[in-house]
């Protein structure tokens, strides 16, 4: 029993000398980048730090879209925005007036008058802008194809107007000169008018008529 163990311690011996003659075995370790601690630095930043270069991230990073590779939104068309069109009938005629003059006399001249245009006329005492006025004399009422002649004026035939304005004519010179006797006058005169427009041509469809023959 005694020379067994002498024999195992030996051998025990003889195998640990030759280990510590061998190089030590040489442990790898990952470089991690540590600053070294500076005199104003504290101890809970430099902890901090090596913690986070430590820790490994888990979260998966949410994938950033470049322009080129940006979603794209399909938008509906223009034509299925847009309400359809109405159908329209075809449009209404309206009936045309009659195209008709007369021939009215106002204070000592005559003039032809139309319904819708305007005249200038000498000017009317106690008539105000905006005030309606009667022609009753009226001279000759013509239509295409119809013509009254009054004898002198034709019976019933009125003619509707509607003051616009009270106004001046233009300037006439008044020059007065005498020969020989150093005498010179140059006077200017402004003739009032009123301005008129007429409204329409009433009361000839009852008065006898010369009918052009077509």
């Amino acid at each position: 029993m005694a020379p067994t163990a002498l024999s195992f311690c030996c051998s025990f011996t003889s195998i640990a000398g030759l280990c510590h003659k061998q190089s030590p075995a040489t442990i790898l370790l990952p470089k991690t980048n540590l600053t070294p601690l500076s005199p104003s630095s504290s101890l809970s930043s430099h902890m901090l730090n090596s913690a986070f270069i430590s820790q490994k991230p888990t979260a998966s990073r949410v994938p950033k879209y470049s322009e080129s590779e940006a979603p794209v939104v399909e938008s509906q068309s223009e034509s299925d925005s847009q309400p359809d069109p109405l159908v329209e009938g075809p449009p209404t005629e309206v009936p045309k007036r009659e195209e008709v003059f007369a021939v009215v006399m106002i204070g000592s001249r005559q003039y032809i008058v139309f319904p819708g245009r305007y005249i200038y006329t000498q000017r009317l005492k106690g008539a105000n802008v905006s005030d309606k006025i009667i022609l009753n004399k009226v001279l000759l009422v013509g239509t295409k194809t119809s013509t009254y002649i009054g004898k002198p004026v034709v019976p019933n035939a009125v003619v509707h107007a509607v003051v616009e304005e009270q106004g001046l004519n233009k300037k006439v010179i008044v020059f007065k000169y005498k020969k020989k006797k150093n005498y010179r006058r140059n006077i200017g005169h402004r003739q009032p008018n009123t301005r008129i427009r007429i409204t329409g041509i009433t009361g000839y469809e009852d008065s006898p008529c010369v009918t052009l023959d077509s």
